[in-house]
């Protein structure tokens, strides 16, 4: 479907058909990113990996992303991290059912779970009661969300820009950007003084800042990685890891209390294969297959942005015997596809038994159920993504027997 958003032609391609020709038939000409205000506004000139336009810097940081901050060894590296704010929410769903009130917010708990474990990841500890800029980490990470998906009419009609400050959206995001980049320096001096004084732990998990000013201090990219490149690189895994793990949690739990009997299974499965142990580890995952195939399913009906982040051709091209114009966006339809009664059976009904005996993932390899996107601009956090679902949704049903409050 093509429109026109102001001066912008848009397509939107809501098969799995066209999702492939753009994600691998040609995804060098539609691995662009247009160019969105907000982005320039609070990722630091769209420094990050998300929003960066293709070319070299893009080439670059991704690279550094793949090799240094979500390689599988670094990915590991945090298991213990996983696994300890894991059991810290056990401990308070436990805490919630002892109490008077008998109704569990699992909502909150989801994000502050993901929130917890994504900061010790990247910033080295829980910022949960805020810093010298007196945002929390969650804060942090809300506003720039918020802002991220805000409408943008300048983006489209570049004459009505004036709208924003109108509107108060220049200000607002003024403002937040501030916040952003004041929250991030005190993370930055602590980690200098920190390293200063050489004051690690033994054993410990170098954090993503730690690794890297090491990066930037030891040359190892051939360009130089500027603060403003590491602030965006933190902001954008950041924000990228806390929403899409505990958005997946949520809606993955919603459907397990819709659909009883799916429960019932998937707690069979777990507390079977756990028999005489105290907690589940990452080890025991694996042979969950039931719990894989729930995820799954919750990503084909909800996936975790509905329509992918915009790409933009680079040159004109030829999609399913459509001639496309360069400088084209291209939205893809993530929910539309999930939901495709030419490639799934009966698609608006919650089913994790057709992923049993399937061999469809959620890598990018299968464009039927992409909730991480595929090819060049696919998401590099997959596997710390899917970890942190599949331990903590483990846990929980584990642990736990759920009912909606008040019938």
């Amino acid at each position: 479907m093509m429109l026109h958003l102001g001066s912008k032609p848009v397509l939107v391609a809501s098969s799995a058909e066209a999702a492939r020709d753009i994600m691998k038939t040609d995804d060098l000409v539609w691995s662009n990113r247009p160019k969105t205000r907000m982005a320039d506004k609070l990722l630091y000139g769209s420094r990050d990996v998300t929003f960066s336009p293709y070319g070299e810097y893009w080439r670059q940081i991704k690279s550094v992303t793949m090799l240094h901050l979500f390689n599988n060894k670094r990915v590991q590296s945090f298991r213990d991290v996983r696994e300890e704010e894991t059991s810290n929410m056990i401990e308070k769903i436990r805490q919630g059912c002892d109490s008077s009130s008998s109704v569990t917010d699992l909502r909150d708990l989801f994000s502050s779970l993901t929130n917890n474990i994504i900061s010790r990841v990247a910033l080295g500890r829980k910022y949960d009661e805020g810093n010298k800029s007196g945002m929390t980490a969650k804060e942090t990470i809300e506003k720039l969300l918020e802002l991220l998906g805000a409408f943008n009419i300048g983006d489209y009609i570049p004459l009505l820009e004036w709208v924003n400050r109108i509107t108060g959206l220049d200000t607002k995001v003024e403002k937040v950007a501030k916040q952003l980049d004041t929250f991030l320096e005190s993370v930055f001096e602590e980690h200098e003084i920190r390293n200063k004084k050489r004051e690690y732990r033994a054993g410990e998990a170098k954090d993503f800042l730690d690794v890297l000013l090491e990066i930037q201090e030891g040359k190892e990219t051939r360009f130089p990685l500027q603060r403003d490149s590491l602030k965006a690189l933190l902001l954008g895994s950041f924000a990228a890891g806390t929403y899409t793990a505990y958005t997946a949690l949520e809606w993955t739990m919603t459907e397990l209390l819709r659909h009883p009997r799916a429960m019932e299974t998937l707690q069979n499965e777990v507390r079977g294969l756990v028999q005489g142990k105290a907690e589940i580890t990452e080890d025991d995952l694996g042979n969950m297959q039931y719990l894989k195939a729930v995820i799954k399913e919750s990503f084909r009906l909800h996936p975790l942005i509905p329509l992918l982040i915009p790409r933009e051709s680079t040159e004109d091209v030829k999609l399913l015997d459509y001639h496309i114009p360069a400088k084209t966006q291209v939205i893809i339809n993530a929910w539309a596809i999930g939901r495709d009664q030419l490639s799934w059976e009966k698609p608006e009904e919650f089913r994790p038994e057709r992923f049993l005996n399937s061999d469809i993932d959620v890598k990018g390899l299968n464009f039927e159920l992409i909730p991480f996107g595929a090819g060049r601009r696919g998401c590099p956090g997959i596997t710390f993504a899917i970890m942190v679902n599949e331990l903590a949704l483990a846990r929980v049903v584990h642990k736990f027997n759920f009912a909606l409050p008040k019938g």
